[in-house]
């Protein structure tokens, strides 16, 4: 039990006027666990602490304490100790007397050996006071462990503020910034982004060991560096086998430090959930790219194809699913169709409501090609939209949205993108922005898991169930 957990303990029947006041004689067992309890207890009684003057340990004694040479003396004093007159700047040093001395024990730990306990100058009152000192800036280590779970776990920084700050009462009594705790989240992420392709690949290692159906594979570049990384579970090449007739894929969410995108294959089970059969990060979005990403996808889901497959209007895909699937029945998505029409209609759109009814009627109720014609020669001329770029160019390729050239292939009611929308959204909840690859991947994971507790929820619901005899 350490010397802080000891004291926190004894709160309730302590003779002392403060939790963490030092005594002769208290040992520790690190200058950093004394210099914490110190500095615990400036917090109490309102200043800062720094260290001070040290002595080196004797030529005997002169040994190696971790990558810092052995010290037999320290001192932690308060931040307004020490006064030069000679120097003209402003400063805030006035000589303050308090201090702590400490000395070695004989298994080379550290206690108190001296407690100077009066200051020199008025301490600080309100929780707004003690933060400016420069001590109450820095973040202990079991906070900043705290920090780094919520933030593995996509836990905002202004959510972590406030949970933080329910630990410690209320806002004001966090004994820190926000802006130091934003820079312990950077320093967070750094640490991700080291050594990050071995720690994916270790990753990758350990989902093979707990899943033996797992597979990833790599397009390397002529350097060795990675251009595009695939990999999907047993368990959604099982599901891509049962529901794998359609398929969206979308590539428009991008949360990894690299700024590579994400692609979702995404699919629908039997219970109408969506179910994600692989993922995939690219560097670069071109046909010779995409060409790689659906030969490998096909590879892993055993050389099926899908019957129809939906994705956005990105012409380098258009001409890779030509190539590798020619027989699939390439749709796009609706929404990306159309997510433009605000801007490029206007008020039209957005203070017209007649017109806004007329338009949604004929691009979802029209049934036939024939009634398709009629609606849209309706809106252009009812409407005077001869030449809107927008509506001649959603014209020009209705053979790859409009509903009456899709009603007879099989979109398992997946003609949007709302598949791909409710993954990317799933997605985010569980993935931070600028997440490292080795993050990113192991975060994919969680979500896979979330998923698969759904599909199992669900399937449980829906078992026969036997009714006994009466």
């Amino acid at each position: 039990m350490s010397t802080m957990e000891r004291a926190l303990r004894s709160s309730s029947t302590r003779k002392t006027e403060h939790i963490f006041e030092p005594i002769l004689g208290l040992v520790f067992d690190s200058r950093e666990e004394a210099r914490e309890f110190y500095n615990l207890y400036s917090w109490e009684v309102g200043f800062g602490v720094k260290l001070n003057n040290s002595r080196a340990g004797t030529k005997k004694n002169n040994k190696i304490d971790g990558d810092e040479e052995y010290r037999s003396m320290q001192e932690i004093v308060c931040q307004r100790s020490g006064y030069d007159p000679r120097v003209k700047s402003k400063t805030k040093r006035c000589g303050c007397p308090a201090k702590i001395q400490l000395l070695r024990t004989d298994d080379h730990g550290w206690y108190i050996s001296s407690f100077v306990k009066n200051h020199n100058h008025p301490l600080s009152v309100t929780c707004g006071q003690k933060r400016e000192w420069n001590s109450h800036k820095m973040i202990d280590q079991s906070t900043k462990d705290t920090i780094k779970y919520l933030r593995q776990n996509n836990v905002s920084l202004t959510r972590i503020h406030c949970i933080l700050s329910s630990m410690f009462g209320s806002m004001g009594d966090v004994p820190w910034t926000k802006r130091s705790l934003r820079t312990v989240c950077d320093q967070i992420t750094r640490d991700q982004m080291g050594d990050d392709i071995r720690k994916t690949m270790e990753i990758f290692k350990e989902m093979h060991a707990e899943d033996p159906g797992f597979q990833f594979s790599v397009d390397p570049s002529r350097k060795g560096r990675i251009k595009t990384l695939m990999w999907c579970s047993g368990r959604s090449q099982d599901q891509y086998a049962c529901f794998g007739d359609v398929v969206t894929f979308d590539t428009t969410y991008c949360t990894n430090i690299y700024k590579m995108p994400f692609g979702l294959f995404v699919g629908v089970n039997n219970h109408f959930q969506t179910t994600i059969f692989a993922g995939v990060l690219m560097t670069r979005e071109t046909t010779n790219s995409f060409e790689w990403v659906f030969r490998e996808f096909l590879r892993l889901m055993g050389g099926k194809a899908p019957k129809t497959i939906l994705t956005d209007q990105c012409k380098a895909m258009t001409t890779a699913i030509g190539i590798v699937m020619p027989d699939t029945y390439h749709l796009w998505c609706k929404w990306h169709v159309m997510k433009k029409i605000r801007e490029s209609l206007g008020p039209l759109y957005t203070k017209n409501r007649k017109f806004r009814d007329d338009f949604w009627l004929v691009v979802n109720g029209m049934l036939t090609e024939d009634e398709f014609e009629r609606g849209w020669n309706y809106l252009v001329t009812n409407y005077n939209l001869h030449n809107s770029g927008f509506m001649i160019r959603t014209y020009e390729c209705r053979h790859k949205w409009a509903k009456p050239w899709a009603k007879d292939k099989y979109c398992a009611r997946m003609s949007s993108t709302q598949r791909s929308e409710s993954a990317n959204f799933m997605l985010k909840r569980f993935v931070p922005r600028n997440s490292s690859m080795n993050h990113f991947v192991s975060q994919y994971n969680r979500l896979l898991f979330d998923r698969d507790r759904e599909e199992d929820i669900a399937e449980d619901k829906t078992k026969q169930v036997c009714l006994r005899d009466l």
